[in-house]
């Protein structure tokens, strides 16, 4: 038994499905790996769970005159259908709204708070005095000062599209009672990630092997330095803060979530008949913890977490953060919003798992954004899982089976090209593990398709067909080396394609295979196998053209719920719009701004330095969810104070007709001109 291992991957939110983009981030590589572990007879426990508190939550209940407990039992229940369906293999899929997670956060709330850790600040929200809370922006409605629309939220104008803070309405009420709110003062607590500065550098400077990616912006974070970040909320759905003095308050969804991972784990524990058994996962330094995440998350898992395991103490740090870039589709980014993405639940009805894990498998976002589009999945089921896994596996079995009598033949005295050929088995299968253990799922899937490619051409030059009647001997040789590379692909593949491996397995009844059982002499000779279906069917255009429309007519019936385009402003001069330089940027922090209920600081990279700029998004956008997002950045622009803050550019966005704001967003450089 090898080492103890963790595998995490990034808790889902439970207001929607599951689509592509999410499976390529944080679902499949985890499971690629696990499953891989598996096979090296090493222990180890994969863990995740539905993320259920937050404001988008208690929205989406309102709009459906239903309570947030059945929205997020609704979407728990999809998604870990699909993700079961999709051959995802989770050790336990818990849930935060569970009574284990809430004892759990609560009690690293107590801990911290005993030990005092946390800081507490005071600031003016509007209040309902008649339903006795605290009011989110979106539940504040009034009169727009802009254009008078008098069903304006707190946030924004549906009518006008102007961004609002709910200070700015004319007779502001609440949506829960139509009161008119008030302005109360409020208290919260606050998690001084400062404080942890230098432990965290020095936990993350003796971390090895770490992606890039992650190591920079977690480094950008820790450059800039750390701030203060608000821990609990006036809300009404979450986990209670404990104490009395916080009553009405929950635990910030960024600070309840990943301790997800451990009241999951101990649910798994206690499933298992050993309830103490979650221990040796979370406080044994002789486990590796692994978090598998999509790079929106990486603050949180190698900054946040971590501060909050070191105050706690006792908990192991993650060994390891493997966070994956974004996924887009046919060319577009992917915007459930906007129709424009594919549902796993949907894909299902179409077509089996193996060939999307295989095909996301070779192209998942490991060091930057990658692309999946229809004709690429085709191109690839095709020409790669039919053409040369299925063509080789079925030309081996089917020639074993009807001049062998369906038996593995003996092999006789080995040519060079046999030796090499049995040789790169053991060589791809120790290429293979290092490429899983660093991470690079992308090369190890090549490299098992390299094995396949290498028995297809080796089956090709040794023309068993001819053999057969020349020299029996040397063609039942030829055999034995095939059925042993087949042998070798139905283990190295498992991770990736198990339905399909396990199904070569039962074609060659080989009951039991790991990764110690690869090698030149898998099978034995005399070993039954038999000739089986083929393994992968080539997918037809017009299969592939009815995926296409499917996506074109989801696309085009949102498109047909936004309200029309606001008309073209006047013309300006080519010189007018040359005096403007606008830089690709990328977001590197982003907090709200005490006593504004619109103001957001962001610490924006734009290449050449590092900009402080006032966004007035508070109510359009989650601060937590901006970090590494591109952006359009208006450089040039006079400075100028807001809040006391000086503000050192603009972040150009684009306005909707409902009013929503989106990001004009570049995969260019940092710092490169647009133009």
């Amino acid at each position: 038994m090898g080492k103890r291992t963790l595998v995490t991957s990034a808790l889902p939110y439970a207001n929607g499905p599951i689509h592509l983009g999410h499976m390529a981030g944080a679902y499949l590589p985890a499971d690629f790996y696990v499953r891989y572990k598996r096979m090296r007879g090493e222990d180890v426990v994969f863990i995740c769970g539905s993320d259920e508190h937050g404001v988008p939550i208690t929205i989406a209940a309102d709009k459906e005159g239903v309570t947030p407990q059945e929205i997020v039992d609704r979407f728990h229940e999809m998604n870990k259908k699909t993700f079961e369906e999709f051959g995802i293999t989770f050790d336990y899929f818990g849930r935060t709204s569970s009574k284990v997670h809430h004892e759990t956060s609560r009690d690293f709330f107590r801990k911290l708070n005993e030990k005092g850790v946390f800081k507490k600040k005071k600031e003016i929200q509007f209040y309902d005095e008649r339903a006795g809370m605290f009011l989110p922006d979106r539940y504040v409605k009034g009169t727009c000062p802009h254009c008078g629309y008098a069903e304006a939220f707190g946030d924004q104008c549906e009518k006008c599209g102007t961004s609002l803070s709910p200070t700015d309405l004319i007779e502001p009420r609440s949506m829960v009672t139509d009161e008119q709110p008030v302005r109360k003062e409020t208290e919260h607590w606050f998690l001084p990630l400062g404080d942890f500065q230098d432990d965290l550098k020095k936990w993350l400077d003796s971390t090895e092997n770490w992606k890039p990616n992650v190591m920079g912006q977690v480094k950008s974070w820790l450059d800039l330095g750390l701030g203060d970040r608000a821990v609990t909320r006036d809300l009404t759905w979450g986990v209670p803060v404990p104490l009395e003095e916080a009553e009405g308050k929950v635990l910030y969804v960024w600070f309840d979530a990943p301790i997800g991972y451990i009241s999951a784990t101990k649910e798994w524990a206690e499933n298992s008949g050993q309830p103490d058994l979650w221990k040796k996962y979370w406080c044994d330094e002789d486990t590796d913890l692994i978090h598998f995440i999509g790079k929106d998350n990486i603050v949180f898992h190698c900054i946040m977490f971590p501060a909050v395991l070191m105050s706690y103490d006792g908990y192991i740090l993650p060994k390891n953060v493997p966070a994956n870039e974004f996924l887009n589709l046919e060319g577009k980014k992917l915007s459930t919003s906007r129709g424009w993405a594919v549902w796993l639940h949907e894909y299902l009805k179409d077509f089996e798992p193996d060939l999307l894990r295989y095909v996301l498998g070779i192209g998942l976002p490991e060091t930057k954004d990658s692309d999946f589009s229809w004709k690429y999945f085709q191109e690839h089921i095709n020409g790669e899982l039919a053409d040369i896994l299925g063509n080789f596996i079925f030309r081996t079995l089917s020639f074993t089976n009807r001049y062998h009598e369906g038996n593995v033949p003996e092999a006789g005295p080995l040519s060079d090209k046999d030796k090499t050929m049995l040789s790169d088995i053991s060589r791809l299968r120790d290429e293979i593990a290092g490429l899983y253990e660093t991470f690079r799922f992308r090369e190890a899937i090549q490299k098992s398709m390299q094995l396949a490619r290498l028995g297809n051409k080796y089956f090709t030059e040794m023309e068993p067909w001819h053999l057969r009647k020349n020299d029996p001997e040397r063609c039942a040789t030829v055999l034995n080396v095939c059925c042993q590379v087949s042998a070798a692909l139905s283990v190295l593949f498992d991770p990736v394609i198990p339905d399909a491996s396990a199904k070569l397995r039962s074609y060659m009844n080989i009951e039991k295979a790991g990764w110690a059982d690869i090698g030149e002499q898998t099978i034995p000779a005399g070993h039954p196998i038999e000739k089986g279906e083929i393994l992968f069917k080539k997918i037809e255009d017009d299969v592939i053209d009815a995926q296409w429309k499917k996506l074109e007519e989801q696309s085009k019936e949102s498109e047909a719920d936004e309200p029309k385009l606001e008309p073209l402003k006047n013309t300006i001069t080519f010189e007018d719009f040359g005096k403007l330089d606008l830089r690709v940027g990328e977001i590197i922090t982003a907090e709200p701004v005490p006593k504004s209920n619109k103001l957001i600081k962001v610490i924006v990279d734009i290449g050449i330095e590092k900009r402080t700029i006032m966004a007035g998004i508070a109510g359009q956008v989650d601060p937590d969810e901006l970090t590494g997002k591109k952006v359009t950045v208006v450089a040039n622009l006079k400075p100028r104070k807001m809040m006391g803050i000086p503000s050192e550019g603009m972040i150009l966005m684009a306005e909707t007709p409902d009013g929503k704001l989106k990001f004009l967003t570049s995969d260019a450089q940092n710092g490169s001109i647009i133009s």
